[in-house]
């Protein structure tokens, strides 16, 4: 059965929307998150005043998933101070599974990932702490030669501008299969051919005529094509995408996330997709993590994520989403900005910006905690039905 897109849900205010099937009624969002009058929000209530106790999330044993990131820590020496840019992310993904990373510019996620993949600019960023488990094996201690055995041949990545990555210097098919070249000592015949190959795995058209050719006479979809073509060569065993559909337009997203979701399926590969949209990982996605402030504070499964968000934050990046259903309604957004990495501020970071935002919000931060489920946690004081009955 054909599902409806998980993103349609009703708000306050708007008209009744498709529900997924045999799912929870999606929790609501609050209307105001422009309103600057919000201090009744603030009165504490009973059930708001003692938050019930909710185990936290434990981590699996090593070796226990693909790749296994515990704990990350980034921080950035800067002229204003210690930016803490990742401040212990943890995530995993599986083989032939798809994790979408979600936050606004700034939360950290690029630099989780090329933390991951090892390319940070050190200095200024070091790690602090945290472990990189790669088939079991901590790539944030193994040595330099065996991290690049690992970047590009095992693990690889797809960057946010496919034509400052690209080389204008050089024909698509030449940098398609340099790797191979280098890596695996492939004639430079074999090279060409097995280029050609890859092209067409990622639907150029005319791969055979147009692998000469240069970055500028591609289009933006057909370089992010490249730029994918070229990250599977070695046929890696997860594929990280940073941003992969920034600035092509919507029916090229479209097809760029139907080509990854297909090669991942085909290939087996486990699939990391870093964006800020949500709609584009609505119809892709197995699980979401969402960053905010160097922080993950929630994570689910997707259906369960888009029918009943369990974070204030994740609630209002939902209720930002254009809908069709919602004509002629201003759009819905979070007040005021994400916090500066150099003074993040006590307690929860979002609490500035949180209209359910308490006392204990401004002194403590809240812990990553389940909620029900073994994959789902928040990391909020509140369970979702505490925010739901503030509405009430």
């Amino acid at each position: 059965m054909t599902q409806p897109n998980p993103y349609q849900q009703q708000w306050p205010g708007q008209p009744a929307a498709q529900q997924w099937p045999e799912q929870p009624a999606p929790a609501p969002v609050v209307a105001g998150w422009d309103d600057p009058n919000r201090g009744g929000w603030d009165t504490p209530t009973a059930a708001w005043s003692t938050p019930p106790s909710r185990a936290r999330v434990t981590q699996p044993r090593s070796g226990e998933h693909l790749l296994d990131v515990r704990d990350l820590r980034v921080e950035f020496d800067t002229r204003d101070g210690v930016a803490r840019v990742v401040n212990g992310v943890s995530f995993h993904v599986d083989p032939g599974e798809t994790l979408a990373i979600l936050g606004e510019s700034g939360s950290g996620k690029s630099v989780t990932a090329q933390a991951v993949m090892g390319i940070l600019d050190t200095p200024p960023a070091v790690v602090r702490g945290g472990q990189v488990l790669f088939g079991g094996e901590d790539l944030l201690t193994v040595s330099p030669d065996r991290r690049r055995q690992v970047r590009g041949q095992e693990i690889a990545m797809v960057f946010q501008d496919a034509l400052s990555a690209l080389n204008p210097v050089f024909p698509v098919g030449w940098q398609i299969s340099e790797a191979l070249r280098s890596r695996r000592g492939i004639g430079k015949a074999d090279a060409r051919r097995r280029a050609i190959e890859l092209m067409d795995m990622v639907q150029i058209p005319a791969s055979a005529d147009r692998v000469d050719d240069y970055p500028h006479e591609f289009s933006g979809g057909m370089r992010q094509r490249v730029m994918i073509a070229m990250a599977l060569a070695m046929r890696p065993k997860v594929l990280i995408a940073d941003e992969p559909t920034t600035a092509l337009d919507v029916t090229v997203q479209a097809q760029i996330m139907d080509l990854l979701a297909t090669l991942r399926a085909e290939l087996e590969m486990a699939l990391i997709l870093i964006t800020h949209d949500l709609g584009v990982v609505a119809d892709v996605a197995d699980r979401i993590t969402v960053m905010y402030a160097g922080r993950v504070v929630e994570q689910a499964d997707v259906h369960t994520l888009y029918a009943s968000p369990a974070h204030p934050y994740t609630r209002g990046l939902l209720a930002s989403v254009p809908r069709l259903d919602h004509r002629g309604h201003g759009l819905h957004s979070i007040s005021g900005t994400p916090p500066n990495p150099t003074a993040i501020p006590d307690g929860c970071a979002f609490h500035p910006r949180c209209p359910w935002a308490q006392q204990m919000c401004r002194m403590t931060s809240p812990a990553l905690t389940r909620i029900g489920r073994l994959d789902r946690a928040s990391a909020c004081h509140f369970p979702p039905e505490a925010l739901d009955a503030r509405l009430a």
